[in-house]
């Protein structure tokens, strides 16, 4: 194809695209997940819910899971760049770039930052029921005790779980061993089937388990104890008064090159549906609190927090691929 046909193809495109904002939407949008079910995919499903009664149009969710996150996105980055294609992700998406030396995208220049929907107030640091360990000052004991193996799993090399992970072996002297898994959905099952010891996880993904007697919470990461869990001490409380991790947020973003009338519609919206008390009652029955951050705020904390969690890597010891 000539430079000059090139030129032509995308100026069309740039007018074909321009032009599908007017009706936008006008057919199912595809929100993707890229990991499985549970955490991000529980947010997910509330907001397609509710876009869909404001947008009369269905939003769909598509779970995209591997490589902590890798897979789905490059698959949105090489999207029809329309807005019939997003993305709700976790901040693995700012942890990725440091922690691989090689990704498949650029999390700044192939994505628009859209919208912040929830945040967490704290991980929950769970253990089998069966271990014999009630507070973190005893299963620090137990993972101490010679010939003691202790294993904790996490959706991923890299990910706020694991770096937490890794964090807590710094500070309490341990050695416990890292086995990633998939997604945390499947790591949290195979703390409560006992081929794993431990794990830090995130509320919306504990609480069902802990409520059931399947998982024991240890300690909550948040400055305060969770409402939900009042009896949890938090991990300064039960010890570690140094440990400090972010509990992370979901996000909605677009490929680059996705309208400007499209983001600002998708922007709209999602604020609307953050708004909604139902909305709001659901996210926050998960353990997470609704976004408050507009979207121009969203995009710093993005920025800043890709600069952040480059840092706590390094100080947890944990080195690129």
């Amino acid at each position: 194809m000539t430079p000059r046909l090139v030129y032509a193809a995308l100026a069309l495109l740039a007018t074909t695209l321009a032009h599908a904002a007017d009706d936008y939407p006008n057919r199912t949008i595809r929100l993707v997940v890229p990991f499985s079910a549970g955490g991000p995919d529980t947010t997910a499903r509330i907001l397609a819910q509710r876009l869909t009664t404001q947008l009369g149009q269905s939003v769909v969710v598509d779970n995209r899971p591997g490589a902590n996150g890798l897979i789905g996105s490059e698959a949105v980055a090489r999207a029809i760049p329309d807005g019939y294609t997003l993305m709700l992700t976790s901040s693995s998406f700012v942890i990725n770039p440091s922690m691989y030396a090689k990704m498949p995208y650029d999390s700044n220049r192939d994505f628009i930052k859209v919208a912040q929907v929830a945040a967490g107030e704290g991980l929950l640091f769970v253990v089998n029921p069966a271990l014999p360990a009630t507070t973190v000052k005893e299963f620090i004991a137990l993972a101490k005790t010679p010939g003691q193996r202790v294993s904790f799993g996490s959706p991923g090399i890299g990910g706020n779980l694991h770096i937490a992970g890794e964090l807590f072996n710094q500070q309490a002297g341990v050695n416990m061993v890292h086995i990633p898994y998939k997604g945390a959905g499947q790591a949290v099952t195979a703390v409560m089937a006992g081929e794993l010891q431990a794990m830090f996880v995130t509320s919306p993904l504990a609480l069902p388990q802990i409520k059931a007697g399947k998982l024991r919470p240890l300690a909550f990461t948040g400055l305060a104890r969770a409402s939900y869990l009042p009896d949890v001490p938090t991990i300064k409380e039960a010890g570690l008064p140094d440990f400090e991790i972010d509990a992370g947020w979901h996000g909605v973003f677009a490929p680059t090159g996705t309208p400007p009338a499209v983001v600002d519609r998708l922007r709209t919206e999602i604020t609307a549906a953050l708004a909604n008390p139902e909305m709001r009652a659901a996210i926050e029955a998960t353990g997470l609190a609704p976004s408050r951050l507009a979207p121009a705020d969203f995009s710093r904390t993005v920025d800043a927090d890709i600069t952040k969690y480059a840092e706590l890597l390094r100080l947890a010891g944990v080195k690129p691929e």
